[in-house]
């Protein structure tokens, strides 16, 4: 088996398309070598915690006559590639760190994968503020975690400090955009790749010897 470490914002529409080209690739290699685990990093550290107005918070970023023109390229590839999403539909950009607490706790139930795919559908497919503790409960609840046990963790600030830390250490080793993929522990691949790079990754490490690997 082979770590694949996944550095990723549930916010970032890359992070989204590169997701679902990896999974089709896996699809097609259902023996593939991979054991995946996410890892925190945001987009924007110093949201505020209640997040912002998404329309204010592009033209802040990209510029006011940027800002369209940015999202309508994006959307434009994701739909090229048959990649389900509805970027009007997303009118707040959260604070993603509750977010990232969640996808940590999944991990300990191994359910990271499912809590993945809910974040990014909720927030790229339905629209909705995944910066809100009434949707990270009900998308545990979908991965099949309980979302009462979710709710009192989000309303504390367990492993908040971990996921700062954590999330300050990958942009001191180098990380300074996302998706970054990082295959066994070695190589890092940045960017949303096509399935076409990941079979040739998954079928060169499988033609290796096992010592090799």
């Amino acid at each position: 088996m082979v770590k694949l470490d996944i550095l990723s914002d549930p916010i970032c529409p890359w992070c989204y398309i590169g997701k679902t080209q990896l999974d089709r690739a896996l699809a097609e290699r259902p023996d593939h070598p991979f054991v995946v685990e996410w890892h925190p990093f945001q987009l924007n550290p110093d949201m505020p915690r209640e997040g912002a107005d998404r329309r204010a918070y592009l033209e802040a970023k990209f510029g006011k006559d940027k800002a369209d023109e940015v999202y309508s390229n994006i959307a434009a590839h994701a739909e090229s590639l048959g990649i389900e999403a509805d970027f009007g539909a997303i009118t707040r950009t959260p604070n993603t760190l509750d977010a990232h607490r969640l996808i940590y706790w999944a991990g300990i139930e191994a359910k990271q994968g499912p809590v993945v795919d809910g974040l990014f559908a909720a927030n790229f497919r339905e629209g909705r503020d995944i910066g809100q503790h009434d949707v990270l409960a009900d998308v545990a609840d979908g991965a099949g975690m309980d979302a009462s046990v979710v709710r009192k963790l989000l309303s504390s600030d367990a492993d908040a400090e971990m996921i700062r830390e954590r999330d300050a250490h990958s942009r001191k080793m180098g990380v300074n955009a996302v998706p970054t993929f990082v295959v066994g522990q070695r190589h890092a691949v940045p960017g949303a790749q096509p399935p076409e790079l990941w079979l040739k990754v998954i079928d060169e490490i499988m033609s290796q010897p096992a010592d090799e690997e």
